[in-house]
């Protein structure tokens, strides 16, 4: 049977997340409180509201739950062929690859939410329903100029990047174009868009400081959906992945083409396996 094993990013984070897991774990939480402003166990509870919103918090957040799922995954003794991870989930996949270590993993997520936490004023709405090529002409019959696209996640769900008001603009005509739901993203952000290019640079000069291992397990990046077995020009890749669009279908279809069909997500939240389920039904209706 060939696995992988997948771990979301920000947007999966909700209240109570990972806590049946930190008395099972307390190591790791001890070294992640080390590091972090905020205690893990606040950044679970999420009772304050910036906790679940701010990308300063929810980062590091999401990144210590997804280490502690993996934990718990491991524990299986199952070994998977592949890893791939959903926007921030890349960090937590190359985490898993053995790329660097926690501490060096938890650093990291603090410099790129606090660099991508400075480009306020953004925001991303997901529209499901209607394939992109249909997105796209929308946004050029609306001259959405200023929106781009910043997930590819299915055949019919596709993330917008963008300024507020443009992407709460769009909602009416991605309706009208045949759109089941548009719904505006509980973040402050443009990620994945060219509103990510300063923090983008600078994410990668930080992470020219950081020593990377080559990945034990190869791991599918989201810019190409190709698989990554060396460390060669990791921290690029990294950078540039900010205001990049994640090919998230295209994981898929690799990892599916490459024989998978077992998914495991390390990480709250089911989305990811939901887009797992889509992605098989979709390779089975076009067989």
């Amino acid at each position: 049977m060939t696995v992988a094993w997948v771990f979301p990013g920000q947007g999966a984070q909700r209240q109570g997340m990972g806590e049946e897991l930190l008395d099972r774990y307390p190591d790791l939480v001890a070294r992640a409180d080390a590091l972090l402003d905020v205690p893990v166990r606040d950044l679970c509870r999420g009772d304050d509201e910036a906790l679940q919103s701010d990308t300063r918090y929810v980062q590091p957040g999401m990144f210590v739950i997804n280490a502690l799922h993996l934990a718990a995954l491991r524990e299986s003794g199952e070994e998977p062929r592949w890893l791939a991870g959903h926007s921030l989930g890349e960090l937590s996949a190359l985490y898993a690859a053995g790329c660097f270590d926690f501490e060096t993993g938890v650093r990291m997520v603090l410099r790129r939410g606090e660099l991508m936490a400075q480009s306020r004023g953004g925001g991303m709405l997901a529209v499901v329903g209607l394939p992109p090529e249909r997105i796209t002409a929308v946004l050029a019959a609306e001259g959405a100029t200023d929106v781009d696209v910043a997930n590819l996640n299915s055949r019919d769900q596709v993330v917008l990047s963008g300024p507020r008001d443009s992407l709460r603009a769009l909602r009416d005509p991605l309706r009208a174009g045949g759109a089941h739901k548009c719904v505006l993203l509980n973040v402050s952000i443009a990620a994945h868009s060219r509103y990510m290019a300063h923090a983008a640079a600078l994410f990668t000069d930080h992470l020219r400081t950081v020593s990377f291992r080559p990945p034990r397990v190869p791991v599918v990046t989201n810019t190409d959906a190709r698989p990554r077995t060396t460390a060669d020009g990791l921290a690029e890749h990294l950078g540039a992945q900010l205001r990049s669009p994640v090919r998230w279908a295209d994981t898929m279809r690799f990892l599916i083409g490459r024989g998978v069909r077992t998914l495991r997500q390390a990480g709250p939240s089911s989305t990811l396996d939901k887009l797992w389920t889509a992605a098989l039904a979709d390779a089975s209706a076009h067989c």
